[in-house]
């Protein structure tokens, strides 16, 4: 049976059902096509199960694009403010963690219980357990799925990327993207632990668990992130190498700093101590037991000498690591790469060559850092297609 929408958004995750509440708040009659069972299954997940929902400081310099502009426009129509007013409106009980972070005090189910709510109170229509088989344009858009055809002169891309495929990730966005001709960035993982080669395997494996702060930094990139770095079964995870990966090329060595802002040498001095079992005593006063024994096994003082203590430390500051690759789409919060933002108006997020047809969300080429900066993006494109279908 054919049925007609003023809006079709696909997707019922953090973008598309904040598109589908404000173009249900002007009066426009929207349809939410998701695949899964349920609505907001990421973000259900997401925060360790109490959703990082967005975050106090987000500025475009906190996303990754090959346009770095083109975030601005969207994120100054919708801040964070904006959605903390919503989460205040449900009285949703939340905190700030650190950096800004924003969390749910009880459960994520709270932010998407809220959206149901609101996309009640606009008319929004959700169908679940819906896939799409076929969308084409011969004048609107026609969306088939498996039980009914849809038609809309506005179509809404906000099907996510391919990170986390467990709970239902897809390429099926950019198909539908390089169906109607738009460029796509090559999407890759982003915010993913990275996999150590066979030889540092073998070193530093068995330290899985151990969880130290650091400073890790990519050659070329102004970014660096101090926070916690954790060993894995297969290499290394943690909040500063989730931030750092999003940012490496897959060619040059990550390096990683294990003590940040530690002056050991001017310290060993100090103490009128220059030997080898004080320096390992010294690293164990900054870094986990196993850690600074495994570090001084693999890297023994060459010396007692100024010099050679010199390089020692340098190699603490300086620790390059070479992984083998990532754990990929699996493993990663987010997809970076994706819909090229050269084929979207920055204050609508319409196709500039298919008029009716808007991207949002993770689908597009504009990737977070951590702590939240991922939902703001998701709002905010919302929010900026909802407010013109």
């Amino acid at each position: 049976m054919d049925q007609r929408y003023d809006a079709i958004i696909l997707g019922g995750g953090a973008a598309g059902l904040m598109c589908a509440i404000e173009a249900g708040r002007r009066s426009r009659r929207v349809l939410v096509l998701e695949r899964a069972e349920r609505i907001g299954k990421k973000i259900l997940i997401s925060g360790g199960g109490r959703c990082n929902f967005t975050n106090l400081h987000t500025g475009p310099e906190n996303f990754i694009s090959a346009n770095p502009h083109f975030a601005k426009s969207a994120l100054a129509r919708y801040t964070p403010a904006d959605f903390v007013s919503l989460v205040e409106k449900h009285n949703i009980p939340c905190h700030e963690k650190k950096l800004g972070q924003l969390f749910c005090d009880r459960s994520a189910h709270d932010i998407t219980k809220m959206l149901e709510q609101e996309c009640r109170a606009a008319g929004v229509e959700i169908r679940t357990s819906a896939t799409v088989q076929e969308v084409h344009k011969p004048d609107a858009f026609v969306v088939r799925t498996d039980a009914n055809i849809f038609h809309a002169p506005c179509l809404v891309v906000a099907t996510g990327g391919l990170s986390i495929p467990k709970i239902g990730a897809t390429s099926f966005g950019y198909d539908l993207a390089r169906q109607f001709g738009l460029k796509i960035r090559e999407p890759r993982p982003a915010l993913v632990p990275l996999v150590f080669s066979e030889s540092d395997s073998k070193r530093w494996c068995d330290l899985a668990g151990v969880s130290t702060e650091v400073t890790a930094s990519v050659p070329g990139s102004k970014q660096s992130f101090r926070e916690k770095m954790l060993f894995t079964h297969r290499g290394i995870s943690g909040p500063a190498i989730l931030q750092i990966s999003s940012y490496w090329n897959g060619e040059e060595p990550i390096r990683v700093d294990i003590v940040p802002d530690r002056h050991l040498v001017s310290e060993l001095r100090t103490r009128g101590l220059r030997d080898g079992s004080s320096w390992k005593s010294l690293l164990r006063e900054f870094q986990p037991r196993r850690m600074a024994d495994r570090w001084v096994e693999l890297h023994p003082l060459s010396g007692s000498s100024d010099s050679d203590l010199a390089d020692a430390e340098l190699e603490l500051h300086e620790w390059k690591i070479l992984p083998d690759g990532t754990e990929g789409f699996g493993k990663a919060e987010v997809t970076a790469g994706g819909v090229d933002t050269d084929e979207l108006s920055a204050k609508t997020m319409e196709s500039r060559k298919v008029p009716g047809l808007f991207l949002i969300g993770e689908v597009v080429d504009v990737t977070g850092q951590l702590g939240g900066f991922n939902f703001q993006w998701a709002w905010a494109s919302g929010f900026c297609a909802g407010q013109v279908l």
